[in-house]
């Protein structure tokens, strides 16, 4: 008997009826696709040493895919229209991976691309355990492109705005005054510095610095790096970069 409402997923037609209903081969089969799809992207996120690896990517996408074959049951048995395991797992997916974003430091924003990763793949589960395999597959192959691709484009575009905020280490709290005439004299503009109170008692004077390029030739001729490179040469600056 047919338990599953969507008999026009493209892929469960290739694959046939036994793939559309829940029944112990499509459970074996959708969870494998699961596992594999999940270990793609953990690999990714792992590779790169970020705080969510292959493990928890699986076991996530794995639990939303028993989700959403239990509410496939319960529908089918009960006639339950509302799909609360399923709402549940995503809630508590959400709530996982948020606890996977840190602050570091230097005042950087951490994990926030694994978080929403992790919460993607647990969506890619669900639409699988539930039979949508064709959605399942497509999203994964978005969200493995997004992930693994574009963050090169990401730093190109970036490198080339009109805002930027670096992460300044200064050898002593009164050579600020020499960077900020450093900055103008570039043509730039310093829209707000914030003291680093994390750095306290390291002997050194640290702010995070938001800058923007206002002058049209220096945004044309002169990246990000271009910028910071120039300003690392300066004697009273211990260490710059830009941050994410």
């Amino acid at each position: 008997m047919n338990n599953n409402p969507f008999t026009d997923d493209f892929i469960a037609q290739i694959l046939g009826e036994w793939s559309v209903g829940v029944n112990v081969y499509s459970v074996i089969f959708r969870l494998f696709i699961v596992i594999i799809l999940a270990s793609i992207i953990g690999w990714e996120r792992s590779s790169k040493r970020h705080s969510a690896g292959l493990r928890t990517f699986i076991i996530v996408s794995m639990a939303c895919a028993v989700s959403a074959m239990i509410d496939t049951c319960i529908l089918a048995v009960h006639g339950n229209d509302i799909p609360i395991i399923s709402a549940a797992s995503i809630v508590s997916v959400a709530m996982l991976s948020g606890n996977s974003i840190l602050f570091s430091s230097r005042s950087q924003i951490k994990g926030l691309t694994t978080s929403a990763g992790l919460w993607a793949c647990g969506i890619v589960g669900l639409a699988v355990g539930g039979g949508l395999y064709t959605i399942g597959i497509a999203s994964f192959i978005a969200l493995i492109f997004c992930i693994s691709r574009l963050p090169d484009a990401e730093v190109i575009l970036k490198d080339r705005s009109n805002h930027f905020e670096i992460h300044l280490e200064l050898k002593n709290s009164y050579n600020l005054q020499d960077f900020v005439t450093t900055i103008r004299k570039l043509g730039l503009i310093i829209d707000d510095i914030e003291s680093n109170p994390a750095y306290a008692n390291s002997g050194l004077s640290v702010y995070s610095v938001s800058i923007s390029i206002s002058d049209n030739d220096f945004k044309r001729y002169k990246s990000h790096s271009d910028i910071i490179e120039a300003l690392r040469s300066l004697d009273y600056i211990h260490y710059i970069e830009e941050m994410n």
